[in-house]
Formats: structure tokens, sequence, C-alpha cells
């Protein structure tokens, strides 16, 4: 089973791609926890909880910040590659349809980045984590 998890046929495009989409996570949650940023957990779970109404909202805040900067980081190390990207897949889900959806895909704040950061976890989840990772290397 863990093998299979950490499988992969994937190539070097899929790498880069995997490198760089970590780095953009990571560079995506830290200011949602003030490094880099003067905002914190706190003011995210009340603006996940107060603006867009959801429940447990310090919870959603800690998955939030997992998700980007534990998932991208993941990513950046290219180990258990699938489910991080897995966890960036759902907040990216999340946040094209209850943050950037009214927006539109092109507009103002529209849902085209967390659209593109999305599909490529999906692509992510499918082919593993390509050249260069521990996956692979578990793997063998």
């Amino acid at each position: 089973m863990f093998k299979t998890l950490m499988a992969t046929n994937a190539g070097w495009g899929t790498t880069v791609v995997r490198i760089i989409t970590g780095i953009i996570f990571i560079g995506h949650g830290l200011p949602k926890i003030g490094i880099g940023s003067e905002r914190t957990i706190e003011g995210l779970a009340g603006w996940l909880g107060g603006s867009l109404g959801l429940p447990f909202p310090m919870l959603m805040a800690v998955l939030v910040v997992a998700a980007e900067v534990l998932g991208g980081f993941a990513m950046v190390i290219g180990f258990l590659v699938r489910p991080a990207a897995l966890t960036t897949l759902i907040a990216m889900i999340v946040a094209t349809t209850m943050v950037h959806w009214d927006a539109g895909m092109f507009g103002d704040g529209g849902y085209q980045w967390s659209l593109l950061l999305a599909l490529i976890s999906l692509g992510l989840m499918l082919d593993g984590a390509g050249k260069a990772s521990l996956d692979q290397r578990f793997a063998r």
C-alpha cells in the first residue's frame, strides 16, 4: 500500500511543476500565520467563520495553513506528494467556490489562480511526485 502511494512514473516536467507549486503554496500559507505579514491565524479564523460562514473556523484555519505550508513543503521535497496534493486540492476547491467564484474567472479577485492550483494538485495526485523525489526513492 505504501509503495503504491509513493510510486510515480512521472518525468522531469512533473518534478519542476511539483517544486514550483510547493514553493507557491508555502508562500501563500506562511503569511496566514504572520510570517512575512501582520496577519494572524486568529484573523484567518475570524474571516473563515465570519465572511465565509464556515463551521469550526479555528480548525479550518489550521487545516488551510497546514495544507498550504506542510503540503507545499511535502511537494518541494517530493515526500507523500499524493496526500499533500489532496489537501491542497481541497483547499483550492474551497477557495475557488467560496472566495473567488463571484468575481468570475478573469475578474478582479477571480478564480483563475485557485483553479490552476487545484488542477495542478489534481495532476500531482494522479501522476505522483516525478523524478528527484523521496517518493520515487522509497517506492523502489
